[in-house]
C-alpha cells in the first residue's frame, strides 16, 4: 500500500502557514541555577514549581524559559508530558529557551525569523507580570506555524504591552511536527490508554496545569484564564475546548484564524482521511524505522528534516481519549468548554498563503463550468458569493472563507447556542507597504496590534508605519483583548461598544478604525455550512482547502442537510 502524504489535504498547511520559521540543528538546553543571594534589583518569584529570578521592564516582571514538564527526549520522546519536579535553588530566567525541534527551513517568507538553536528538551513558558499583580487576569498564548513551527520567543509575541493592561501574560512552548503529533501502532500498544499522537497538545494541558498551580505565585487568578492563538495556535485552542482533560483549566478563549478541518481518526479511514496509524507506519516505512525503538534512536533534526521531506503533516488525532470526536461534532453536541469566546479571521487570509488557493483558470468560462460540475444544486449560490468577474479574488475569498470565515462564524454561534458571550471580528486593515505587496490584512498581520509590537516584525514583514493611526488602532485591540480576559467582554477606552455576536449577527469590523456592524458576508456562513454537512454525511470527502476549482463533486442533498 503506498500513502501520499500529501493526501486529499496533505500537507498544505505545513507548507504553507508560517512557512520559512528558522530552525537549526539541536541543541541542549541549559540553564542556569543560582544558589547565591540575587541581585536585589532582580524580581523573584517563589512558586510551588520552584524559586526562579527574572529581570524588570518597566512596571513589569519578566521571566523567560520556565520549564513546566520533563524534557521528552531519549526514552520520552513520544510520550505524555510528566511534571518538572520542584527545582532547589533559584533558577535563572532571563532568556528564552530553545524552541522546539522543527524542520530546516529551504525557503524564505514574510514570516521567516532566526530562532536560533532548537532542541527537544523545549517545555518552557514565560512570564510578564505587573509589579503589583494580585489576584490578575491570565492570558496564555498558543503560537501558531502549522504545528510544525514558530517558537514563544517569537518577535510579534512579546507579552509587555498586553501586561501593562494589568494581566499576566504567559507564551508556551509544545513539541512540534512528528515529535508533537506521530500517531503509531506501536506508540498506541506503548500507551495504557491504547492511543498515540496528540502530544504537543498535552503538553499544552500540561502547562496550563503548571499555569492553575503556579501562576498565584506571580499575581495571576487561576480561575481568570484566557486561552488564545492564532493560526495552529487557534487550532489549538479549539483542540482544548474539546479535550476533556482541559476542562476546568481556563474560563474563556480566543481565536484568530481558526480552522475546523477534519483531521485524520486513529484506527480508521474517514472522510477521505487515512487512519492516523497507517500514516504513521507509512512514515517509519519510508524513513527506514522498522518500529518505535527505531524512531526513537534517529537524531531530533534529521528526523524533523526526513519528516517534512515526505510531506507529513501534523494534525491532531480522533482517538476517542484526548481528542473524542471530531472538532464539528464536539461543537454541534455542545460538548466543548462552556466558555466566552472572541473569535475572527483576516480577509486577506490567503494573500500570503496562495499555496493553498488552485491556479487561476484562463477563462471566465472554464470557471463556471467546474464550479458547475462539483457543486451541483449550489453552484447559483456559490457563484454568487465569488463571481466569475473577478477571478483571482474570489478564488482567494473562496478558500479563505472555506477555512476561516465559516470557522470563526460557527464558533461564536456554537458558543452563543451554549448560552455563552461570543464576539466576532473581521480584521481587514492595510498600510501602505502590505497593500503595495498585494498583502492587504494577510494572514496573522493582526498579530502585531494584538501585541503591540508594530516596530518588531519579522525581516521581510511588510513595515507598518510609526503613525498615530497605527499606534491607535493598536492600542484599541491591545483594549478589547485584554479587557475580555478580565471580563469576558472586550472594551476599550474611547472607541465603540463591542456587542456579542447574538442573535443580531454583530461583529467588530478593524478596517483603519474599529467599527461594529452586523452581518459578516451574509450567506456565507450558510453556504459553508452546507457544503460540510454534505460531505460529513457522505463520511468519504474531507472538508478543508478542497473548494471551489479543488473541489470534488459534492455529495447529494440530504435532508439533514436542509
Amino acid at each position: 500500500m503506498t500513502i501520499l502524504l500529501d493526501f486529499r489535504r496533505g500537507a498544505w498547511l505545513a507548507a504553507a502557514a508560517f512557512l520559512a520559521l528558522s530552525s537549526s540543528s539541536c541543541a541542549e538546553r541549559s540553564s542556569t541555577m543560582k544558589t547565591t543571594q540575587p541581585e536585589q534589583h532582580r524580581p523573584t518569584v517563589k512558586a510551588p514549581a520552584g524559586t526562579v529570578e527574572g529581570r524588570r521592564q518597566g512596571d513589569l516582571r519578566v521571566f523567560k524559559g520556565i520549564p513546566y514538564a520533563l524534557p521528552p527526549v531519549g526514552p520520552a520522546r513520544w510520550l505524555p508530558p510528566k511534571p518538572l519536579p520542584p527545582w532547589q535553588g533559584v533558577k535563572e530566567t532571563s532568556e528564552f529557551g530553545p524552541a522546539c525541534v522543527q524542520p530546516t527551513v529551504r525557503a524564505v517568507s514574510i514570516y521567516g525569523e532566526d530562532l536560533g538553536v532548537t532542541s527537544e528538551d523545549c517545555l518552557t513558558l514565560n512570564v510578564w507580570a505587573p509589579a503589583d499583580a494580585h489576584d490578575a487576569a491570565v492570558f496564555v498564548w498558543i503560537h501558531g506555524g502549522a504545528l510544525r513551527s514558530g517558537s514563544s520567543k517569537e518577535s510579534f509575541y512579546d507579552g509587555a504591552r498586553l501586561a501593562a493592561q494589568g494581566i499576566v501574560v504567559v507564551s508556551i512552548n509544545y513539541r512540534l511536527g512528528i515529535f508533537g503529533y506521530l500517531a503509531h501502532p506501536g506508540l498506541s500498544a506503548e500507551s495504557p490508554l491504547g492511543v498515540s499522537g496528540n502530544y504537543g497538545l498535552l503538553d499544552q494541558i500540561e502547562a496550563l496545569r503548571w499555569v492553575q498551580r503556579n501562576i498565584h505565585a506571580f499575581g495571576g487568578d487561576p480561575s481568570k484564564v484566557t486561552i488564545a492563538g492564532e493560526s495552529a495556535g487557534a487550532l489549538s485552542v479549539m483542540y482544548l475546548m474539546a479535550a476533556p482533560d482541559a476542562r476546568g483549566l481556563f474560563s474563556k478563549a480566543i481565536s484568530q484564524s481558526a480552522y475546523m478541518i477534519s483531521t485524520p481518526e486513529l484506527k480508521q479511514r474517514k472522510f477521505g482521511e487515512f487512519a492516523a496509524e497507517e500514516i504513521g507506519s507509512y512514515v517509519g516505512a519510508q524513513l527506514h524505522a522498522p518500529d518505535v525503538g527505531a524512531l526513537r534512536a534517529m537524531g531530533a533534526q534529521a528526523l524533523a528534516d526526513a519528516a517534512a521531506a515526505i510531506n507529513y503533516a501534523p494534525f491532531g488525532t480522533i482517538d476517542g481519549r484526548v481528542l473524542p470526536r471530531q472538532l464539528v461534532d464536539v461543537f454541534d453536541s455542545g460538548e466543548q468548554a462552556p466558555v466566552p469566546l472572541l473569535a475572527g479571521f483576516n480577509s486577506g487570509e490567503i494573500r500570503s498563503l496562495r499555496v493553498l488557493a488552485p491556479p487561476v483558470p484562463a477563462t471566465t468560462v472554464e470557471y463556471e463550468r467546474v464550479i458547475r460540475e462539483r457543486y451541483r444544486d449550489l453552484a447559483d449560490e456559490f457563484l454568487r458569493h465569488y463571481p466569475s468577474a473577478n477571478l483571482s479574488e474570489s478564488i482567494l475569498a473562496t478558500t479563505r472563507d472555506a477555512l476561516y470565515g465559516w470557522t470563526a462564524e460557527r464558533l461564536v454561534k456554537k458558543q452563543t447556542a451554549l448560552g455563552q458571550k461570543a464576539f466576532l471580528y473581521l480584521f481587514d486593515h492595510g498600510y501602505p507597504e502590505a497593500d503595495a505587496a498585494g498583502l492587504h490584512a494577510f494572514h496573522a498581520s493582526e498579530l502585531p496590534f494584538v501585541f503591540g509590537t508594530l516596530d518588531t516584525v519579522p525581516p521581510r514583514w511588510p513595515k507598518i508605519p510609526a503613525t498615530a493611526q497605527e499606534r491607535k488602532l493598536s492600542e484599541a485591540i491591545i483594549g478589547y483583548w485584554s479587557s475580555f480576559a478580565r471580563t469576558g467582554t472586550p472594551h476599550a477606552a474611547n472607541e465603540p461598544e463591542w456587542s456579542a455576536y447574538g442573535s443580531s449577527s454583530t461583529y467588530m469590523d478593524f478596517t483603519d478604525v474599529p467599527r461594529p456592524s452586523q452581518h459578516l458576508l451574509a450567506g456565507m456562513y450558510e453556504l459553508q455550512e452546507e457544503v460540510v454537512c454534505r460531505r460529513r454525511k457522505s463520511a468519504d470527502q474531507a472538508w478543508n482547502w478542497n473548494v471551489g476549482l479543488a473541489s470534488p463533486i459534492l455529495p447529494a442533498r440530504e435532508d439533514s442537510c436542509r
